[in-house]
C-alpha cells in the first residue's frame, strides 16, 4: 500500500507540475496567517497554499495523503515552529520532497511565556519554547515577513530585491495596523477578558488587554466544573465582561459562564480567513469588531 501511494504521489505531482514558462515558486504553510504574509511578500512570483483551516485546531491536524501531494510539489514550506505544528513534519516526510526548504517562522521573534522550569505532563500542553501563537501581534508579522523574504531570496535570487521591498512595505502596513489597533483598544470598554485556551497572549500583550484567566485548568485540558466555578468568582470579582474562545472548542463553558457570570461570549479564530495578501492584517480589524461588540 505504501509503495502504491508513493507511486501515486510521484505521478500526480508530475501531471500537475507547472511548465517552465509559467512556473511560480510554490510555497506551502502550516496556517493561513503565514501563507497570507507569504503572498504579500512573494507577489506574482509565488503560488501559496496552507494546510490548517482557520476553523481547525492547529495543535491537532490530521496528516492526510492529499496534504503530502501538495507539499511534494512545493519549493518551500513555512512552519509556525515552537512545537505547535509538529504534524507538518509528518506531511513533509510523507511528501518525499527532498528538495523542499523548510522555514521556521518563529526565528527572531520575541517570545512570551517561556517556561523557567522543566516542562512535564502535569502542566498540560505547555510548549517548552514559549507560547507559539505569536502571529497575533502585527509587529511580529513584520518580523515574519522579513524571514520569509530572506527564504524567498535564497530560493529565487533573481527576485531578491523585490521580495525585500515587499517585506518592508508589509512591515509598514503592519505598523499602521498595530497603531490603529492600539487606538481602537484604548477606546473600547473591554480592558480584560477570559479566554478558553492560551491562544491570545500575544494579541493581548500587543494591545493592552489583560487575560485574567483561561477556561482550561491547564493548557490542552478541557474545563472542569470546579475550575469553571473558580472562573465565575474571578469574573465577578474583576468585573470581566468577555469570554473569548476559538470555534473548534465546545460551547459548554461559554454557556455556563454566560449563565453564571454574565459574560458575553465571542467566538473567533486565531487565524485569518484566507491565504491571500491582505487577509492577515484585515484579521485584526475583524477581531476588534467582534471584541468591541460590533459584529
Amino acid at each position: 500500500m505504501v509503495r502504491k501511494f508513493l507511486i501515486f504521489v510521484a505521478l500526480f505531482s508530475a501531471l500537475l507540475a507547472p511548465t517552465a514558462a509559467s512556473a511560480k515558486m510554490r510555497v506551502g504553510a502550516s496556517i493561513n496567517d503565514l501563507a497570507s504574509i507569504a503572498s504579500s511578500v512573494g507577489g506574482n512570483e509565488v503560488d501559496v497554499f496552507s494546510i490548517a483551516r482557520p476553523t481547525a485546531d492547529v495543535h491537532h491536524i490530521e496528516v492526510l495523503p492529499s496534504y503530502m501531494v501538495k507539499v511534494s510539489r512545493a519549493q518551500l514550506f513555512l512552519k509556525v515552529g515552537m512545537g505547535l505544528d509538529q504534524w507538518a513534519d509528518g506531511i513533509i516526510d510523507g511528501s518525499r520532497n527532498t528538495r523542499l526548504i523548510s522555514v521556521d517562522c518563529s526565528k527572531d521573534i520575541p517570545r512570551l511565556e517561556v517556561p523557567t522550569t522543566a516542562v512535564n505532563a502535569s502542566m498540560g500542553d505547555v510548549h517548552p519554547y514559549g507560547n507559539p501563537h505569536y502571529w497575533l501581534d502585527p509587529r511580529i508579522g513584520a518580523i515574519i515577513a522579513r524571514t520569509v523574504a530572506d527564504a524567498f531570496s535564497s530560493a529565487d535570487p533573481k527576485h531578491a530585491d523585490e521580495y525585500h521591498e515587499r517585506a518592508e512595505a508589509f512591515a509598514k502596513q503592519a505598523k499602521e495596523t498595530y497603531e490603529h489597533g492600539k487606538t481602537v483598544a484604548a477606546a473600547m470598554p473591554v480592558k480584560n477578558m477570559i479566554t478558553y485556551h492560551r491562544s491570545w497572549s500575544y494579541f493581548a500583550d500587543a494591545f493592552g488587554i489583560e487575560v485574567v484567566a483561561e477556561a482550561e485548568p491547564v493548557p490542552g485540558i478541557p474545563p472542569t466544573g470546579k475550575h469553571l466555578a473558580e472562573i465565575v468568582k474571578i469574573a465577578k470579582g474583576r468585573k470581566v465582561p468577555l469570554f473569548l474562545q476559538e470555534p473548534y472548542f465546545s460551547n459548554d463553558a461559554g454557556r455556563f459562564l454566560t449563565r453564571e457570570a454574565g459574560l458575553r461570549v465571542v467566538v473567533a479564530s486565531p487565524s485569518c480567513d484566507a491565504t491571500t495578501a491582505g487577509s492577515y492584517l484585515a484579521h485584526f480589524n475583524e477581531l476588534f469588531a467582534k471584541i468591541g461588540g460590533k459584529s
